[in-house]
Parts: C-alpha cells; sequence; structure tokens
C-alpha cells in the first residue's frame, strides 16, 4: 500500500469514526440529563430491609464496609447478613469484632460451593435465602455507603415502582492503570444504553448492573428465580438484572456516586486479574467482543489515529469523545481532567484486556479467588 493510499485510508477511517463519536457523545449527553439518581435527603423506610454482603478473603477492608452499614439512617427495621464464603484470611472474625455485638448483624459461614454454581452467586443466594426483609440490598465488601444510602435506594425503588435498581458507587483508582481502566465502568452504559428505553422495555437485552449496590424487592427476586437463574454466570449482576426482565419486572442503573464509593481493585495487577475472568463473558462470544472492539477502535481510536496525521475532522472526533467521557464524569464523581484526555488510550487498554481475557480461557486458565471460572480450570487451584 503507498504512502498516499494509507493516508488517504486513516483520514477516511477517521471521518466515520467522527461521525460515529458525535452521535455517541449527543446520547451520551441526553443520557447525563435522564439518568435517576439516589435523592439526596430520602424520607424515613417503614419497610424491612436485608442488607447482604457476600465476602470472601476481605479481611484487609470489609471493616470500613461494615461500619459504614451499621450507620445506616432513615431505617426503621434493617437487618445486616454477611456470608463468609470460604475466607482463610479471617474476614469474618473482623467482621464480628467491627459489629462488636450488634444485634442487626449476623455472620453466616457458607455452605460448599455445589457442582455448576460459580462462588459469588451461590454466596448471594445463601444471603437471600437467610434473609428476611421485603427488599434486599446486596453490596459488595469493598463498597462504603453514606448514612442514608441505603434508605435512599429503597426509596427509589418505591416511589418508581422499578422492581431492581443498581446504585453505581463511585469508582474509586488510585495509580496509573486504575485511573485509565475503571472510569469506562459508567462511560461504557451511559454512553451505548438508552435510558429511558431500557426502562420501558421488556427486552433483557437492555440492561446494566453492577453487583457492587443492588437492591431488589423481595418478591420480585423470587420471581426471576433469584441468583439460581444466575447460578454459573460470570456476570451475575447483569445476568439476575436481565432475569428480572425475563420475569416481567422493570429495573434500570441508577447514579449512586453521590452516597457510595468503591474501590476495587488495590494495584494493576488485581484489575489485570478481575478483568481477565470475566471481560470473556462480557460480548456473547469472541465473535461479539471482536466486534465492539472494532467498533470501539472506529470511533475512538481512528479519529485519533487521523489527528495525528493532519485531519481537523480526526481532531473533532477524538475531542467529542473527551467531551463524553467528561459529561460522564462529571456526572459521576470522577476525576475529569487531565484524565479524559487519555480517552483513546482507556480504550486501547481495555481491548488489551479484552484479548488477554479470551486468550486466558482458550487456555484453560480463568480462576478467581481460588477457585475456576467456567471455561477455564476444570479443578480448584
Amino acid at each position: 500500500m503507498s504512502g498516499l493510499t494509507l493516508s488517504f485510508s486513516v483520514h477516511a477511517l477517521g471521518a466515520v469514526g467522527t461521525i460515529g463519536a458525535l452521535a455517541l457523545t449527543a446520547h451520551t449527553a441526553l443520557n447525563v440529563r435522564r439518568l435517576r439518581r439516589l435523592p439526596p435527603d430520602p424520607p424515613v423506610v417503614a419497610e424491612r430491609v436485608s442488607v447482604l454482603v457476600p465476602a470472601r478473603n476481605e479481611a484487609h477492608r470489609i471493616a470500613a464496609t461494615i461500619t459504614s452499614l451499621l450507620g445506616q439512617r432513615q431505617l426503621t427495621d434493617f437487618e445486616i447478613v454477611v456470608l463468609d464464603d470460604g475466607s482463610e484470611d479471617g474476614t469474618a472474625e473482623v467482621v464480628a469484632s467491627t459489629a462488636g455485638g450488634d444485634p442487626r448483624l449476623r455472620v453466616l459461614t457458607g455452605s460448599d460451593l455445589p457442582e455448576g454454581w460459580l462462588g459469588k452467586p451461590h454466596a448471594c443466594q445463601q444471603l437471600s435465602d437467610d434473609a428476611t426483609g421485603s427488599v434486599l440490598c446486596f453490596v459488595d465488601a469493598d463498597v462504603t455507603l453514606a448514612p442514608h444510602a441505603v434508605a435512599a435506594a429503597v426509596a427509589l425503588l418505591r416511589q418508581t415502582r422499578l422492581d431492581a435498581l443498581s446504585p453505581y458507587p463511585r469508582q474509586v483508582a488510585h495509580g496509573l492503570g486504575p485511573r485509565l481502566v475503571q472510569p469506562l465502568i459508567e462511560w461504557s452504559w451511559l454512553t451505548t444504553l438508552p435510558l429511558g428505553v431500557a426502562e420501558r422495555s421488556p427486552r433483557p437485552t437492555l440492561v446494566a448492573a453492577t453487583g457492587q449496590f443492588f437492591v431488589i424487592d423481595h418478591d420480585a427476586y423470587r420471581r426471576a428465580g433469584g441468583h439460581a437463574a444466575v447460578a454459573d454466570d460470570v456476570l451475575d449482576d447483569v445476568g439476575l438484572m436481565r432475569a428480572v426482565k425475563r420475569a416481567g419486572g422493570r429495573g434500570v442503573p441508577v447514579d449512586g456516586s453521590a452516597l457510595a464509593a468503591c474501590q476495587m481493585y488495590d494495584s494493576w495487577d488485581e484489575l489485570v486479574e478481575g478483568y481477565t475472568k470475566s471481560l470473556w463473558s462480557a460480548f456473547g462470544s469472541p465473535a461479539g467482543a471482536t466486534a465492539v472492539l472494532a467498533a470501539l477502535g472506529l470511533v475512538d481510536v481512528a479519529p485519533v489515529a487521523a489527528a495525528l496525521a493532519g485531519s481537523r475532522v480526526g481532531l473533532l472526533g477524538y475531542g467529542a469523545g473527551v467531551l463524553g467521557r467528561t459529561l460522564v464524569a462529571r456526572s459521576t464523581g470522577q476525576p475529569s481532567l487531565p484524565d479524559v484526555l487519555a480517552h483513546p488510550v482507556s480504550v486501547a487498554t481495555f481491548g488489551y484486556l479484552v484479548g488477554r481475557s479470551l486468550r486466558a480461557r482458550r487456555r484453560g486458565a480463568l480462576t478467581w479467588k481460588g477457585r475456576p471460572v467456567p471455561g477455564g480450570l476444570t479443578s480448584q487451584t
């Protein structure tokens, strides 16, 4: 290919990508306006709420989570149930010490993992079996909540007459790698998921959710089949929201960044391990992953390549991508400048992680916290 032909191709791809970037950024702006948010001053919740925490080897950080849960206000009747899922680091002891005998909290010991189940869905199912509340609030052991976060989530659930909602916490990221990748969690669905349509539509494909903070009506949970419906689903949070829709319910992601925070990973190595175990399943198939990565490359990387080759149109596309990231960052409590300027690098890094996850699956090397992941090893490590 001659230099002239190559330059033309780069400019042409950059122009097509710029059109896509402008369209997606316009959609992001619309979504940011439509995004439901947890109310800052919720009313008192009179019904019984079960706050459920699955925990496996979380001794190093669960104390902050438990402290924040014990400090919940605007709840007249609630219980906290923690399931110690075979921890080897004294997680249960840390929970008990932090609770200091508070009668609102109890710790369960998880049972052996049955055939066909992944660890987290099984832990969540055991928690739900023990729960006595009319609302179930699943909270991960790396999440901290403001004092009225649970009340706000339950109030929004009832006010909107939804069956489930997933308040996305503010993603706390330290270090270059996490700051490149973690903001893409919310950016991805705020850019691509039509929130208004998703709230009304019964289609299970129109969902987004995070298990970090997931609130669901107990009866709706039963109708959806509970976590048994997603027993072997690596992305059990998204799977559960889809199960709610398949059962005739409604559920949406909402912004919880003002009242909840989550630091998923403490380092780049932890982040790589975490994304490797799950990204292979995020797009349905390797072909689906390839298609998504190609689209991301076209919209978020090609304009930059064109801009570097002297294209003003490509520069416009890069600016649109940065603007989209800025809108999401400001809406969800994430850092904006200078992080958003590296948006194409973030997308390229994400592409690397997807590829790594697919390769690990092909090699049968998928594990998480010492347990095999479907498509990975067939015996426990």
